[in-house]
């Protein structure tokens, strides 16, 4: 981040890195174009002086000469006629040296008059090279400005195409919580992800798949455990339910609440858990772990990545009503009163609630978290197409640039230009 002062107000703000370098950029090209019209100026007003001065001087030089050489003249023509005067008869090879003599100052003025114009025009033509060299080198700066503007557009569409896929792979974690479907079945994972925990966390647990359909149905997955004494404390019914993004029919998960319920009660477990990866755009299925007891008893519906998390929670909560049956019996064996036991069995139930609100709230918050990230990325895009648009606009403006737009309003250099043309 660069900080920057407004030179107006005095406050200081910051800016990222994009955007301190289109505020350079710009404040370039501004300087760029006042350096280059203000040595346009000086170059054309030492080149409109040097040829004045040129012409002043080869001027006041040739008039000299035709001065001299009228005044020699004269007092050839003075003393001729003097000649003439005294002699009435002249000597004609005198005179035809006279008459060879102004041929040669004729020449001579001739000759003169060609060298003062000769250098007026050196001086004209080494003011052309002069221009000749601006006008590269406004081209040469021209070709590295649009370098630079093509390597700087090539590195912001690689960042936005770098946004556009975080962006594609957030709103696809969101929908689809990167479940690792690709390839393998959702029943396949799930039993895949039991299996890596089986010999450390579930070690006496039972995990199969129901193959018993004398009843007429059959769920996926059956769960069981018992405690040291052999008595089950938990069992859970298992549903896994998925579909093709290209099915043109889109089932619904509450279509396998009855059937689910129905094999849970068949197969005598106490919970019926529907494993879906349906409806992957509902806000409610994938906010986490819910529960829809209200419709069928213990009853919960999950995406597969909270497929062990439900069991681990499930299966704690077993394991601590396990502890209250167990007093229980040994309260019941000593005819105590069973009020200590609804009052543990109240303060269970509140824990319990209290550990699935906690849950529930964390796995809200990450979702929130994905979604501020959304935001900052399409806002840093927003950014890099602006930023795009003002490079595009400094470029039409480089394109608009030509000579003659620089040197309107300049008769001279037009035309000096005109007869380089021509």
């Amino acid at each position: 981040m660069q900080e920057i002062k407004c030179p107006k107000c005095g406050e200081v703000f910051t800016v990222d890195e994009s955007g301190y370098a289109a505020i350079v950029k710009q404040v370039h090209d501004a300087e760029f174009d006042k350096e280059i019209s203000r040595r346009e100026k000086e170059l054309k007003a030492e080149k409109e002086t040097a040829v004045a001065l040129a012409v002043t001087q080869a001027q006041a030089q040739k008039d000299k000469k035709i001065s001299e050489l009228e005044a020699r003249l004269n007092a050839y023509d003075l003393d001729k006629a003097a000649q003439i005067e005294r002699l009435n008869t002249s000597n004609a090879l005198a005179i035809a040296e006279r008459e060879q003599e102004i041929q040669r100052l004729t020449s001579q003025i001739e000759l003169d008059k060609a060298t003062a114009d000769s250098a007026i025009e050196r001086a004209i033509q080494e003011k052309d090279r002069e221009i000749l060299q601006l006008q590269n080198d406004l081209s040469l700066e021209q070709s590295k400005f649009e370098l630079q503007e093509k390597t700087l557009k090539q590195t912001h569409e690689a960042e936005l195409r770098r946004k556009d896929e975080e962006i594609a792979y957030y709103k696809d974690f969101k929908a689809r919580q990167s479940t690792k479907m690709v390839g393998e079945s959702l029943e396949q994972h799930c039993e895949t992800e039991f299996n890596k925990l089986r010999a450390t966390a579930f070690r006496d647990a039972y995990f199969e798949k129901d193959n018993d359909a004398r009843t007429g149905s059959k769920g996926d997955f059956i769960y069981r455990e018992c405690g040291a004494d052999g008595t089950e404390f938990i069992s859970i019914m298992f549903e896994m339910k998925n579909e093709m993004d290209e099915t043109a029919t889109k089932h619904k998960n509450e279509d396998f609440f009855k059937e689910l319920d129905k094999d849970r009660r068949e197969k005598k477990c106490e919970y019926a858990v529907l494993v879906s990866l349906l409806e992957g755009d509902s806000e409610l299925y994938n906010s986490g772990i819910v529960d829809v007891s209200y419709r069928y008893d213990k009853m919960y519906v999950i995406r597969p990545q909270f497929f062990i998390p439900l069991i681990t929670v499930l299966r704690n909560a077993a394991l601590n009503a396990l502890e209250y049956r167990q007093e229980l019996a040994q309260i019941r064996s000593q005819n105590i009163d069973v009020s200590n036991f609804e009052n543990s069995l109240l303060d269970f139930q509140s824990k319990f609630s209290n550990n699935y609100r906690l849950a529930s709230e964390k796995f809200q918050k990450a979702i929130d978290e994905i979604d501020k990230t959304i935001d900052h990325l399409t806002k840093v895009k927003e950014d890099l197409l602006g930023s795009e648009r003002q490079l595009r606009l400094a470029n039409d403006k480089a394109q608009d640039l030509s000579v003659k737009k620089l040197t309107r309003g300049n008769p001279t250099m037009q035309a000096m230009f005109a007869q380089l043309k021509d």
